[in-house]
């Protein structure tokens, strides 16, 4: 099978020949792996790590790195903004260098009359869809043998980049009318823009995401209720959007979030990511029992200890284990790191996810 075809196949709990598997790093580590195994290609890298890479042609627009101009045409935003005016700057960690946000333009603005007045969304029209088009396609070419993504739906995370973690939380509770009228604006450009973008790479869209992180270390970050009242109506709609292109539905969701799992299957989501089961209510085996039948998982290998800070044997033990539970009917998983594998974590550890994979996920 090629990388695209056991993608595929696992999401739909077809028979696989092997456990599909993934990689997500940060490019320091990708940096560091292509050195290490003497590649200077992410193709190459992929190829021998024997990665079936989802490939993300997402086009961002994102931590101040503007779009190509034949793309986005519209208003110039300061350096290291992105097109809601979010701003940001470097920070090192380790090692590694993260984008953190250092203003969050409706941050002051505490009235749905101060924004009107003094905030512009973006607009759809603001896109060239058709030279994206031409872009994407050839960027398909080079990629045809593996799963291709594009999309990335997010309205919480947009709504807290605009607002900031505490009011734009606080708002949900004592702001709702406010919280409601963002939200609609950002989740109709949301809506409009993906519209246009899957038109634009009709046929050739394998996967998109519509995503949020509703989960923290020890629960959810909102309640279901809140979760009911303000992004179930636009999740709805959003995933059929991907459902009447023929696109599969990822969900990128961190921490214990098991009690939202129930309400997003019966939204209509398929791949859920990225399985942090050693957090509350995120036990493998309990979720492949319930949901295994129409979800599949994607992701499980744990990056906060057992990469960064495991031996080869404590890698190799976790990899067994998740194939035992969530590929415990030979399909329905995709082997990931939970999350971007970080500088600190030894390069041995790396090579002993895929190796292992490779050795026991062969069905």
């Amino acid at each position: 099978m090629t990388p695209r075809e056991r993608v595929l196949a696992a999401i739909s709990h077809e028979k696989v020949d092997r456990v599909p598997c993934d990689f997500w790093g940060t490019p320091e580590v990708i940096t560091m792996l292509k050195k290490h195994l003497g590649v200077s290609e992410e193709l190459e890298l992929w190829e021998k790590l024997g990665v079936d890479k989802i490939v993300d042609l997402t086009p961002y627009h994102t931590l101040g790195v503007p779009l190509p101009p034949f793309f986005y045409r519209g208003p110039r935003h300061e350096q290291n903004q992105d097109i809601w005016g979010v701003s940001y700057i470097p920070q090192e960690y380790n090692g590694g260098v993260y984008w953190e946000i250092n203003y969050h333009p409706l941050a002051s603005m505490d009235t749905i009359e101060e924004v009107e007045n003094n905030y512009t969304f973006p607009e759809v029209d603001w896109f060239d869809f058709s030279y994206f088009s031409f872009l994407f396609k050839r960027q398909v070419v080079k990629y045809r043998d593996y799963a291709i993504k594009c999309g990335y739906i997010s309205p919480l995370y947009v709504y807290l980049n605009l607002r900031g973690m505490e009011k734009g939380l606080a708002d949900f509770v004592a702001n709702r009318e406010y919280a409601h009228y963002v939200l609609k604006r950002i989740c109709d450009f949301l809506y409009s823009f993906h519209e246009r973008l899957f038109e634009a790479g009709r046929r050739f869209i394998d996967i998109a995401e519509v995503t949020d992180d509703f989960g923290m270390q020890t629960g959810l970050l909102i309640s279901p209720n809140i979760f009911e009242e303000f992004f179930q109506p636009y999740y709805r709609r959003f995933i059929r959007l991907l459902k009447d292109f023929g696109i599969r539905v990822f969900h990128h969701d961190d921490g214990a979030m098991s009690l939202l799992v129930p309400r997003l299957v019966e939204l209509g989501i398929e791949v859920l990511n990225p399985i942090q089961w050693k957090l509350p209510g995120m036990d493998p085996k309990a979720l492949k029992n319930d949901f295994g039948k129409v979800l599949c998982f994607h992701g499980g290998v744990d990056n906060q200890e057992t990469l960064p800070f495991g031996n080869t044997t404590d890698v190799e033990q976790e990899v067994i284990y998740l194939l035992e539970t969530l590929a415990s009917d030979g399909t329905g998983y995709i082997l990931a790191p939970c999350h971007n594998i970080q500088p600190i974590t030894p390069l041995e550890n790396i090579v002993t996810m895929y190796k292992t994979v490779h050795y026991w996920g062969v069905l």
